[in-house]
This record gives structure tokens, sequence and C-alpha cells, in this order.
């Protein structure tokens, strides 16, 4: 990975606090929440079966929504998209 990306990657996480521990960050982001872009600026659409368990789901309207900053980096910035494998309730 880009030492630039890496960099960008550490501030956001200075930033925020995860339950989780960041296990994306230490797997490599091999484990990766299930999130998918929809076209929002700040949110992603949750695909997790239990999104309520997370810190950064917001429901609307009965849809979850991510506003992880790590996350929401990865999938726009990068492009790192979700797994392809069922979603967990991680």
């Amino acid at each position: 990975m880009d030492e630039a990306i890496s960099r960008q990657i550490n501030e956001i996480m200075k930033r925020m606090t995860c339950r989780k521990g960041f296990k994306c960050a230490a797997s490599g982001f091999e484990n990766l929440c299930r999130a998918k872009d929809i076209g929002l600026k700040r949110h992603l659409q949750c695909l997790e079966l239990m999104p309520s368990l997370c810190e950064y789901s917001l429901e609307l309207d009965k849809k979850f929504f991510c506003a992880c900053p790590l996350r929401i980096y990865l999938t726009k910035k990068l492009h790192i998209q979700s797994p392809e494998k069922k979603a967990s309730a991680r």
C-alpha cells in the first residue's frame, strides 16, 4: 500500500473509535464489514445481518447506513468493495 494512503488511513483511525478494535485494518482490509456505495456523500448502505451492533450504523426508514469514516474512505477513495461472502453479525 502506498505510504501516503497508509498515512491517511492512520489519520482517520486516530480520529475515531472502533468497538471492533479495527479488525479490518489488522486483517489488511480482508475482513471488512459488508457495505455498498449507493451514491451518498457520507454514508454507505450497510449489508450486515445485524447492523444495529455497530456503533457507526444508522437506521432510517427501516434501512441501515454505514457512517464509519474508515469504511467510507476505503470504498469511496480506494474503491475497496465488500468481500464476496454472506453478511455476518460481526
